[in-house]
């Protein structure tokens, strides 16, 4: 796979939607995305048909928001508020299992694929990780503290593994990332980043912000962490997209990148290939993909998105990605004739609408 070259980056298509989207994944080979919905549901819905329409997945799901989704070989864990994981048939969208696995709400999923596991944290400040194949509990762990430094619940948002399966990172509201041997699940670095957490005790005597995304590099040296910057009003994401990045195990932070053009939370990130550049993608009441050059830290490029973006994927090709969020399902590419010829997919059958 080719890294993405972000200047040539152009939006390709936009899909409206009703709901809201949390879950976001591409099954492999394929340009059908999976989406978890506002409205409870799970569906498939293929970019490459003429006319996409969401197919839904069959079975009693789940309760709640469906806040994450992750594919290993032919199944699909999907995970919500409702502290349910459900496991899925990929090939014909059935339901294979249900597991009560958190006491609070769920806020992600991943998928660990060479492991044949996925990994899990929700707002009972565990992570768990999970057998695909039997649905059994293979480990339950913390170092994140349930109450806040001002008394009062702490959340669970982030969750990534690194490439080479050696480590585990998980963040949670207060600006803690705490990073686990994925072998023995103990702990064995933390990184802070406080700025990401807003405490305002005058107004409303409540919190917003935290930690919303970690993505070790492929290298597995360096941890990225994404949120918010310091929020003057904390009834709204009224401040800068913030993203730290760090040599996790010197305790080095490399760079504190903050966007007042793009504000809002960070709730994606990913690496390129070759660790040469940093993908983040979020919003507040509008959403921004935004990509840094991952040595100095300097922008690259930037685009917008009508809806705040929850969700975000590569093609197999590395040469478009596939965002999801607030009433909208984008798709952003990088034009053909810009494509090297080794990496060139098919065309797709037209899909804007």
């Amino acid at each position: 796979m080719n890294p993405i070259d972000p200047k040539q980056l152009k939006r390709d298509a936009t899909w409206r939607a009703q709901d809201i989207l949390f879950g976001l994944e591409r099954v492999p080979e394929s340009q059908k995305l999976i989406l978890g919905s506002s409205d409870f549901g799970v569906y498939e819905f293929d970019v490459a048909a003429e006319k996409p329409e969401r197919v839904a997945f069959t079975g009693e799901g789940h309760t709640s928001y469906v806040t994450g989704a992750a594919i290993v070989g032919q199944t699909l864990v999907t995970c919500s508020y409702d502290g349910k994981l459900i496991w899925w048939n990929l090939a014909d969208r059935q339901l294979i299992r249900k597991v009560d696995a958190h006491e609070k709400w769920i806020r992600r999923v991943i998928p660990w694929a060479d492991k044949n596991r996925v990994i899990s944290v929700a707002d009972d400040m565990q992570c768990k990780v999970w057998n695909v194949e039997t649905g059994e509990l293979v480990a339950s762990f913390t170092d994140h503290p349930a109450m806040t430094p001002n008394n009062y619940p702490s959340m669970l948002f982030a969750v990534d593994v690194s490439a080479d399966s050696r480590w585990i990172a998980t963040g949670d509201k207060v600006g803690r990332t705490v990073i686990w041997n994925a072998e023995t699940f103990e702990k064995t670095g933390e990184v802070e980043t406080p700025i990401l957490y807003t405490w305002d005790p005058k107004i409303r005597r409540h919190s917003i912000g935290g930690i919303r995304s970690v993505r070790f590099s492929h290298d597995g040296n360096r941890l990225a962490v994404g949120g918010i910057g310091k929020i003057g009003n904390i009834d709204h994401l009224d401040a800068p997209s913030r993203l730290e990045v760090f040599e996790w195990q010197a305790g080095k932070r490399l760079h504190e990148l903050e966007d007042p053009k793009h504000k809002g939370l960070i709730e994606q990130i990913r690496w390129a290939e070759d660790d040469a550049w940093i993908m983040v993608a979020g919003g507040d009441h509008k959403g921004f993909v935004l990509f840094y050059d991952a040595a100095s830290g300097e922008p690259l490029h930037a685009e917008t998105s009508p809806g705040h973006i929850h969700g975000a994927t590569f093609s197999d090709d590395g040469q478009t990605i596939y965002v999801a969020g607030h009433q909208m399902i984008e798709r952003f590419a990088v034009p053909q004739e810009a494509v090297p010829a080794e990496s060139n997919p098919p065309k797709a059958a037209p899909a804007k609408s």
